[in-house]
């Protein structure tokens, strides 16, 4: 059997992490929950990570990098139809292969923008609204009025590819592509074709 490379057991400990971090906060998430989480002992766990604040550092490196890579792949692309599905597929593999990172995502788009401690990725929503052209994380002082369709569809979007890939993990055969259809329909596209799978940015 092929033993786990040291980057692949630091990626699972971080990405569960991550996990905790958006089911019960930062503060409320011990070292001891995750060593037990990962079947490490604390004193085990703290010699990858000395604390607590270098996993919260690890999993705010690793998740932003994770959507910046997003960003830039698409970055290329004018805006549109088959932008739009590129960006969802690669987030769409992100949300299977790393459920903790997308969980953590899901809660930062329902972050009340107050800086808090609960929502490491205070930036993450900043940066997703480049990936789809829109503003998801209004400024601070900023007088609510009528939403902005795009930035609804976005979201709606957004968080439903991460609630469903969180519920499909661990599912029998691909569920990717109907991951992709769902998140383009609530964006108001129709689903992706053969022709949008070889002109789509993400698999150049």
């Amino acid at each position: 059997m092929v033993r786990p490379t040291r980057r692949e057991i630091d990626d699972e400990i971080v990405d569960r992490a991550a996990e905790l971090f958006a089911r019960h906060g930062v503060d409320q998430t011990s070292v001891q929950r995750i060593a037990d989480a990962v079947g490490y002992s604390k004193t085990g766990l703290l010699h990858r990570f000395p604390t607590k604040e270098a996993l919260r550092a690890a999993v705010v490196e690793r998740c932003t990098a994770l959507v910046v890579q997003v960003r830039d792949a698409v970055a290329g692309a004018p805006p549109g139809p088959a932008r739009d599905r590129a960006a969802l597929d690669l987030l769409a593999r992100t949300a299977l292969d790393r459920p903790g990172f997308i969980a953590l995502l899901l809660a930062s788009l329902s972050a009340d923008g107050d800086g808090s401690p609960q929502h490491p990725l205070d930036d993450v929503a900043g940066v997703l609204g480049q990936v789809f052209g829109t503003d998801l994380d209004p400024p601070a002082g900023h007088v609510p009025g009528a939403p902005d369709e795009r930035a609804v569809r976005v979201v709606t979007a957004l968080g439903g590819l991460a609630v469903a890939a969180l519920a499909c993990r661990g599912a029998d055969g691909d569920v990717r592509p109907a991951l992709v259809r769902a998140a383009c329909g609530a964006l108001g596209h129709p689903g992706p074709t053969t022709d949008d799978h070889h002109q789509n940015p993400a698999h150049r």
